[in-house]
């Protein structure tokens, strides 16, 4: 019997990968232990093997294609083997009909998960998919065609997959970015490279001035590049997050004069600090430090807010925002609030290091409370951190400035002296948390910075 490969579950929070890269094709043979595929979340990729000796008989999603976890990704058997007898045990009755009736190749499933039905095969939104057979509702949706301004020939007036490739020889072809946006009519001609329809014709189109409005052309060379596998998922995960919840943002400053003195006191005495393990610290580590510190001051800011229900946590699993080479990740440090400085700072190192070379686990990558994004390296004065949904509030560290304070000069009896700050951002979801209350807690964090070498000895 020919074996099923699965889209693994990666993490239990996990509900669809993005195929990245395919390592074998049909026909190859492979061991169990064979990397057949590489795939991506929205946090970290994994390499997927495939899981049992043969031939691979049949892939059935390309690459750059999001599946829900726990969906047949390929087929894997004897040499010769009937592949979709395998796959039909899978299927819903009507769906394996419909495929062995339009062809010997079993359709790809829609690529999103909301619309996956038990079983290989899918059903379209579409008021008219009941008249079209499951490539063609694949087909139309990849290349942007109405169906209902196909004509079916199959049984019954049944539209197949040749009734929509002859309905796309009577439009121009489409660019990438005009496919995403194409809702309705197309125009007859296009004026992009190669006679494609661009997102000008379409909007051109769609105006009721479009009679009187002539194609514009462009100046120098245009690339679009399609929004999709890890890059779609942070951009649907973002959108969802503004989406659904109030968020608000608080900016403030700490003095960093302690802060700085402090960490050059370490970078002086070396051996001492190698000694005491600090001597790697950065300022974001005391940053850090500060705030699992701060945090279960406040328990209604370590929440996370699901449905109308808010959950606090008594411990503070801390997320710190990673840029990579793949996007941006959020590896965990949990139990920050129980950790020295010194092993906050190694355990955010290991864990960036881990994001920038994809080895990062799944379990390292989920389950935070609150979350930081530090920008301040980058000269970022302010700026409005988008919340990592469920958690209620989300932390941006800005650079650092010098600033005006109240001090006795001795020099000019000025009253006036310039201190290093560094700034903060704070969002929060104003469904859970009050401008006040944040404000407070803006505030005890930005005390606790300013007075870092008395909290350090405190605990």
């Amino acid at each position: 019997m020919a074996h099923i490969l699965i889209m693994p579950r990666q993490g239990n929070t996990v509900e669809s990968c993005v195929i990245t890269d395919w390592k074998v094709k049909e026909g190859d043979t492979v061991s169990a232990e064979t990397v057949v595929c590489e795939v991506e979340t929205d946090k970290a990729s994994f390499e997927v093997p495939a899981g049992a000796a043969g031939t691979v008989l049949k892939i059935l999603y390309t690459s750059g294609d999001d599946v829900p976890v726990l969906k047949p990704i390929a087929v894997i058997g004897a040499a010769g083997e009937d592949w979709s007898a395998a796959v039909s045990q899978d299927s819903s009755h009507e769906g394996t009909k419909t495929q062995r009736e339009e062809s010997n190749n079993v359709s790809l499933p829609d690529k999103e998960p909301s619309v996956v039905n038990q079983g290989f095969d899918v059903s379209s939104h579409d008021e008219v998919s009941g008249v079209a057979s499951p490539r063609a509702r694949n087909l139309a949706k990849k290349e942007a065609m109405p169906l209902d301004a196909v004509s079916g020939t199959g049984p019954g007036g049944r539209i197949i997959e040749r009734d929509v490739l002859a309905a796309m020889q009577d439009r121009p072809p489409l660019t990438v970015a005009a496919k995403a946006a194409a809702t309705g009519t197309v125009p007859s001609a296009g004026s992009g490279i190669g006679g494609r329809a661009t997102l000008e014709d379409l909007a051109a189109t769609h105006s009721p001035f479009s009679s009187l409005r002539a194609p514009l052309s462009a100046e120098g060379k245009i690339t679009e590049t399609p929004v999709k596998g890890i890059r779609k998922i942070i951009s649907d995960r973002m959108h969802a997050s503004l989406a659904e919840t109030a968020q608000f943002t608080l900016n403030a400053s700490a003095s960093a004069a302690v802060l700085q003195s402090l960490r050059s006191r370490i970078k002086s005495q070396a051996e001492l600090g190698e000694k005491l393990g600090l001597s790697k610290i950065t300022v974001n580590d005391l940053v850090l430090f500060a705030l699992s510190r701060t945090l279960p001051q406040f328990p209604f800011m370590n929440a996370h807010k699901i449905g109308d229900t808010v959950r606090t946590f008594e411990r503070v699993h801390m997320a710190v925002a990673v840029d990579t080479p793949r996007g941006l990740m959020v590896p965990v440090i949990r139990n920050a609030n129980l950790l020295s400085l010194s092993q906050i700072s190694s355990e955010v190192k290991r864990l960036a290091a881990a994001c920038q070379n994809s080895t990062a686990k799944p379990d390292e990558l989920t389950g935070s409370t609150f979350t930081v994004s530090n920008l301040g390296s980058l000269g970022v004065t302010s700026f409005t951190p988008v919340l990592n949904a469920p958690e209620v509030a989300i932390l941006g560290v800005c650079n650092m400035e010098m600033k005006p304070v109240e001090a006795n000069c001795s020099c000019c009896n000025c009253g006036i002296r310039l201190e290093p700050h560094i700034g903060f951002s704070l969002t929060i979801n104003h469904q859970v948390v009050d401008g006040a209350p944040a404000a407070r807690f803006l505030k005890a964090l930005c005390d606790a910075v300013a007075n870092i070498d008395l909290l350090l000895t405190a605990v």
